[in-house]
């Protein structure tokens, strides 16, 4: 089952019919409220969801379904007129999975709805426990611990540490992680990554120092100080 939370019936029918083409079953919500009550009574596998919507924001929803332990992990795709790169980064810092700008294409649409689907598929299969030295991932509840203390993370932070994990020594590169973590080209400038890098490390504290850069190429995890 798949949740399309657009308030305009037009677009929303669109996307209907193009999920159930490709053999999807879909619940159209109009609203905040109408969402919230179809996931009081059955979460669904994924989330299309619009920015700009009567009442509650796109966006207050995404928090709001982060902040939940039962859905903290569901994948959300954002659709909205909003395509400025700052409103792609806000929608992506927010919790979106991935982000496509109105008008689209529907072969678009639906391969991206499909790449999420397999992303969550293979994250439900993965270890339930990634370590490396003080640090302690669970991506089954999405919780971090660092020397048995819990750390708070944004989504894309938790998502940029749980990629270093599943590779430890191994260089990951700029582009590799802009198109896993944020979901989407490496059209994003660099800088977005330097920055939730620099605040990761931060969080982290003295466990900060395992990722280490690797200048013009990308970031790892290794016991080793990394560059600034």
């Amino acid at each position: 089952m798949i949740y399309l939370v657009e308030d305009d019936a037009s677009i929303g029918e669109v996307e209907a019919y193009a999920l159930k083409s490709a053999g999807y079953e879909t619940l159209l919500c109009p609203d905040g409220a109408a969402f919230r009550a179809a996931m009081a009574k059955q979460l669904p596998q994924l989330v299309v969801m619009d920015w700009m919507l009567p009442g509650e924001s796109g966006l207050e929803l995404l928090q709001w379904i982060r902040h939940d332990l039962r859905t903290v992990a569901l994948p959300v795709l954002l659709v909205t007129a909003k395509g400025s790169e700052m409103d792609i980064v806000k929608g992506l810092d927010a919790g979106a999975d991935d982000y496509l700008t109105k008008p689209f294409g529907v072969l678009e649409f639906i391969s991206r709805v499909k790449a999420l689907l397999r992303r969550a598929a293979a994250l439900r299969t993965g270890p339930d426990t990634l370590a490396f030295g003080p640090i302690r991932l669970c991506p089954a509840n999405h919780t971090l611990t660092v020397e048995d203390q819990p750390v708070e993370l944004t989504y894309k932070e938790y998502a940029l540490l749980e990629l270093l994990m599943q590779t430890p020594g191994q260089v990951v590169s700029r582009e590799t992680i802009l198109a896993r973590v944020w979901g989407m080209d490496t059209s994003l400038e660099t800088r977005t990554l330097d920055m939730h890098i620099r605040t990761l490390r931060q969080k982290l504290g003295n466990a900060g120092g395992l990722i280490q850069t690797v200048r013009k190429i990308g970031y790892k995890l290794a016991e080793e100080s990394h560059e600034p």
